[in-house]
């Protein structure tokens, strides 16, 4: 597979190819997803929510997403890695802006970042994509404005909120965006915007005419079995798989059938070549 680029991805939305896209937070979950072929990995702030159990992005950090950005980029070959911007990290200035956004670039191996909001934030994805840094923008449901917004609601179903999102799409795009998320939109919406702009447009919850679809990857796994979201599809019931395999696991523990002899070493001398590899070493599967 050859290493996915902004230029890869201009050119799968010109030949009308879909772009799949899903979110990574470390690099065991990175190194299996870019092996099937994934083309774009989202270091989410949804991290927030599904590995440090907040009810919202709001409270992580920049050096949080610093450090998942790294482990997701060490394991990462093949796909387009990107990561957001936090809530508080681009919001006060453009400078503190175009700070963080290479931090995410320079520290955490980021090849662009993904930030909130429409046209009011028109400068300041300039600013950043002057500094040589790539910008994917993000408009419909923005969940670090989810107080603003009166919670996790459908965006643009009034004529005037719809001309708004599309006349932010356009924007984002006249400054420098390379690629937009559409999130939570009615899906004829989405498909306008998709075909105004001539940049590729990835959706979460706004349909199937956008160029690429997002979902957050514990989501299709199906990790959680309280959250089902009308737009998330799971493809896998990973936590009845888990919580089978663990229950497994603690019975055997318990009635002495685990370690068998198979996993246990003998007092006889054992070449270094039969020793288990206990950690996974990058690169070496």
């Amino acid at each position: 597979m050859k290493k996915v680029t902004i230029n890869t991805l201009r050119k799968m939305k010109q030949a009308g190819e879909r772009i799949s896209m899903l979110t990574a937070y470390d690099a065991s979950f990175a190194r299996l997803l870019d092996r099937s072929g994934i083309e774009i990995l989202l270091v989410g702030d949804s991290l927030g929510m599904v590995v440090q159990g907040h009810d919202s992005t709001l409270p992580v950090t920049m050096d949080q997403m610093v450090y998942h950005c790294a482990a997701v980029s060490r394991a990462t070959e093949h796909a387009h890695v990107v990561g957001d911007l936090p809530f508080g990290s681009y919001q006060a200035s453009a400078d503190e802006a175009v700070k963080n956004a290479m931090r995410l670039v320079s520290e955490g191996g980021a090849e662009a970042v993904k930030l909130e909001g429409g046209a009011e934030y028109a400068e300041v994805v300039r600013r950043i994509a002057r500094a040589g840094v790539p910008v994917m923008g993000h408009i419909g449901l923005t969940p670090q404005s989810v107080h603003k917004l009166g919670g996790y609601v459908v965006q643009g179903r009034s004529e005037e909120k719809a001309q708004k999102l599309i006349a932010d799409a356009r924007a984002l795009e006249d400054a420098g965006c390379y690629a937009l998320i559409l999130e939570m939109m009615p899906a004829d919406l989405a498909a306008e915007i998709t075909a105004s702009v001539d940049i590729p447009v990835i959706g979460i919850g706004a349909g199937a005419g956008c160029d690429g679809q997002v979902l957050v990857c514990y989501d299709l796994l199906g990790m959680n079995p309280d959250f089902a979201p009308k737009f998330v599809k799971k493809y896998l019931d990973l936590a009845a798989l888990i919580g089978g395999a663990v229950a497994k696991y603690r019975d055997e523990v318990k009635q002495g059938a685990f370690p068998g002899p198979e996993h246990s070493f003998s007092s006889s001398p054992e070449p270094q070549k039969h020793l288990p590899q206990l950690y996974s070493i990058p690169g070496k599967g």
